[in-house]
Order: C-alpha cells, then structure tokens, then sequence
C-alpha cells in the first residue's frame, strides 16, 4: 500500500510539470498563450457540455474525460508540437511513446496498463470514445484562432486548406461540431483571419 501510494503519489507530483508547457494557442483574451493543463482542463469541460453532440450517443464519458485529461500529459517530456509545424510532426511520434513509456511508467503497474492503454485508444481514434475527444482536441484550438482573430494562424502563415485538412476529422466524432467549425474557418477567411 505504501509503495502504491509512493508511486501514485509521484505521478501527481510530475504530472504538475504539464502546466509550464506553453501552446501555440492564445487565451481568447490574447493575454498570453495557455498551457497544456489549461487546454486538457477546457476539454474537460467541452467533453461534458458537448457530449450531446458525439456522433455515438451511446458513450462512456468517463473514458472521454480520462482521454482529454491524460493526452497531453507526454508533452512533459516532448513538448507541444504546432499542428502545422511539418518538419516537428516528423520526430512527434517517437517523442512522445518515449514520454508516455517514463511518465505513465512512474504509476503502479495496473493504473499504467490502463493509462497507457486509454492514451495509444486516443491516438488511434478507433472507438466512438476516442473520436469525440479528438474531436474537442481539434475544434477547441479552431475557436481560440478564430475568438483571437487569426493571430496565431497569420505568424505562421497558416492556409484555409491547411486548417479544414487538419480538422476535418472533427467530423469523425462530433459531424454537427464539425460543420460549426467549418462555419467558423470560412468565416476566417471572409475576414481577413486566415489565408485563403
């Protein structure tokens, strides 16, 4: 019990590391750009205002939420990868099933089976579970671009046809939430926010 607790307990401890590693996306405020424990927080919550529009209306949320919460947590050691960064995707991979391997490593082993086992479901995006928390992870991002008016996507001279590719698969898990963030990413483009 004691070396469970120890090692639970060093998990918690090294999983706080999650909220000094900075985004590419701005706080809709534009104050600043937010964290990575920030952005699992808000998908979080987006996972339980918006599990009504999942595209399997038979979903065990709770395995949504673990998803959301948990993703990101390699980022620890990997860092956050711009989704439109092509040469930084090429090593994100590798990054990161090294990152999951340590940091889930420092749990008892059956918390870390199942922690493992969730995060490679998010990454496959093979269950109803796993394409809607995919689907937060990529609609939440298209919102703050659009609430900030482009900021981010204009530095990085990101394109239209860049954005839809990138999140299309929003539709995969949530097809209303994808039409709404088409609607925004036209709309971009109408003013001036992102490139055609």
């Amino acid at each position: 019990m004691i070396d469970t607790l120890r090692d639970q307990l060093n998990f918690i401890i090294e999983i706080d590391k999650l909220k000094q590693v900075s985004r590419q996306t701005l706080l809709t405020d534009c104050s600043r750009h937010e964290n990575s424990a920030e952005h699992s927080w808000h998908l979080a919550v987006m996972a339980l205002v918006l599990s009504g529009y999942a595209e399997k209306e038979e979903m065990d949320l709770l395995r949504v939420l673990t998803m959301v919460l948990i993703h990101d947590i390699v980022e620890i050691d990997a860092g956050d990868t711009y989704c439109y960064d092509e040469n930084a995707k090429k090593s994100q991979k590798d990054r990161e099933i090294s990152a999951a391997d340590r940091i889930f490593g420092l749990l008892p082993s059956d918390q870390r089976e199942k922690f493992v086992q969730i995060w490679h479901e998010f990454e496959a995006r093979n269950t109803p579970e796993a394409r809607f928390a995919a689907a937060l992870d990529r609609l939440q991002p298209v919102m703050h671009n659009y609430l900030t008016g482009g900021i981010m996507w204009r530095r990085y001279d990101v394109k239209k046809d860049q954005v839809k590719e990138r999140n299309r698969t929003i539709g995969e898990g949530a097809p209303d939430l994808w039409q709404f963030a088409e609607s925004l990413i036209d709309e971009a483009v109408e003013r001036g926010m992102l490139a055609p």
